[in-house]
């Protein structure tokens, strides 16, 4: 039976004060925050490692974040119905098993030394992490009080981004740091038959990190599918099987998620900036690499990918706090503000400014994604999982704009094709602080099934 509960999906909200997080759930989703934010990343090693393999322009290198990040769009309707029928919880354990596979995928794809194989394998990958994140993000924020939903949410991406901060490191020492690379005119002098041989070689040194990540991400679906979470005490219990499709069910007046304006522009906030976020993290290991602006090697360009990516870290770490004290939208605005200036004078400088401004962009990108996805969800109660499907169906971002930059970045040369994370950031700002006149989240009474 259905019982009567305050409104948990939106952000801001003043709740009992008997509501307390569930310390041992959001452990549970930290340590899936931190695995997406791990796989994801590992992505920017993987690219400039496949370019030089494979003698790849920037346009058809960037198909690895196309396949990846369109594999949100393909599924994330599928996972937000997955999570309607069994719940956040199974629906996590389902979607990292699916993660392991496309992990495992792998292996064949660097024994064969195929492009499209990789691919395929990261279009599985994605598929997996899809489902674990319509589950997860909506999870964090109904697993403690309303009014820190942001926050909570916020201090979950931080474990995010600790996975993306290191990945580069591991990525730098296990992938790059076992690849020779040859230079094109050397790699032309081989027969086809040496030539594939050097790329399976190659391509090896991506199979142990893979291996244990496939590994890793087995044991976590075991752990989750047999750790029994603490149920909330009051009102109902929100860390069991919990389904959203409860809500719908119970409404007297059907709703539709294409008549809340907030989430719609929200969705193209998730969409500019993960699109904005990964051009930028996907092409910094190349951009230092130009003689005009850092001139590294690619094994140490991988060691300051770390900046990028710790920045973010530390921002969501900080954000979790501010954003206990500070309203969502005006911290937004100003965090994408700060993103465009800094995009824009790594396109009008060189050298170490030019570099160290796109890397401090990741310190702005900190907390913006949690942000709009609070901003997005907020009072949308029965549609909280639909609205959570589309707003992960939007970081398809990260495959449309990164291969747009990536383009013309090819056209016009990599230093100024930034001008498109640019773009998406005026985007983000204007979200951010148009959102700061909105009225304050509805206090609303629906039902929720408590199993």
């Amino acid at each position: 039976m259905a019982v009567p509960v305050r409104n948990v999906s939106a952000p801001g909200y003043m709740a009992d004060s008997t509501i307390k997080t569930d310390t041992r759930a959001m452990s549970v989703a930290t340590a899936l925050f931190f695995m997406v934010g791990f796989l994801t990343c590992l992505n920017d090693i993987v690219i400039p490692h496949l370019k030089s393999i494979f003698e790849l322009n920037y346009a058809e290198v960037l198909l690895v974040q196309f396949a990846f990040f369109s594999s949100y769009f393909i599924f994330s309707y599928p996972g937000g119905k997955l999570v309607e029928k069994v719940g956040y919880k199974k629906a996590m354990v389902i979607g990292l098993l699916v993660m392991a596979a496309g992990a495992c995928g792998f292996l064949p794809a660097a024994y064969l030394a195929l492009f499209p194989v990789f691919l395929g394998a990261l279009i599985v990958l994605a598929a997996g992490m899809t489902i674990v994140q319509v589950a997860v993000n909506p999870y964090v924020t109904v697993i403690g009080p309303a009014a820190g939903a942001a926050s909570r949410l916020n201090l979950a991406q931080a474990f995010n981004s600790f996975g993306t901060f290191i990945a580069p490191f591991i990525g730098g020492l296990l992938i790059l740091g076992g690849a020779t690379q040859l230079s094109p005119d050397k790699m032309h002098s081989l027969s086809a038959a040496a030539l594939q041989e050097y790329r399976q070689v190659q391509a090896h040194t991506v199979t142990l990190p893979y291996i244990v990540i496939t590994v890793t991400l087995v044991l976590l679906a075991i752990a989750l599918a047999v750790i029994k979470l603490k149920p909330q005490t009051g009102q109902t219990d929100l860390t069991q099987d919990f389904r959203p499709g409860a809500f719908a069910e119970a409404l007297s007046k059907p709703d539709t998620i294409w008549r809340h304006p907030w989430l719609l522009f929200g969705a193209l906030g998730i969409f500019t900036y993960v699109g904005a976020e990964v051009a930028i993290g996907s092409l910094l290991v190349n951009y230092m690499g130009l003689s005009n602006i850092g001139a590294l090697p690619e094994k140490v360009a991988a060691n300051y990918l770390m900046v990028y990516w710790g920045g973010a870290m530390t921002g969501r770490f900080i954000g979790s706090g501010v954003l206990q004290k500070v309203r969502t939208g005006p911290v937004l605005g100003t965090a994408a503000i700060c993103a465009f200036l800094l995009t824009v004078t790594s396109i009008l400088t060189f050298g170490h400014v030019a570099m160290f401004a796109l890397l401090f962009v990741g310190f702005c990108n900190s907390i913006m994604f949690p942000s709009i996805f609070t901003l997005g969800i907020q009072d949308l109660g029965p549609l909280t999982s639909k609205g959570s499907s589309l707003l992960i169906a939007a970081i398809l971002g990260g495959a449309i704009i990164p291969e747009l930059t990536g383009f013309l970045a090819d056209k016009i040369g990599l230093h100024h094709a930034f001008v498109i994370p640019a773009l998406c950031y005026v985007y983000i700002a204007s979200y951010g602080i148009a959102s700061i006149k909105r009225p304050p989240a509805r206090d609303s009474l629906l039902p929720v099934e408590p199993y």
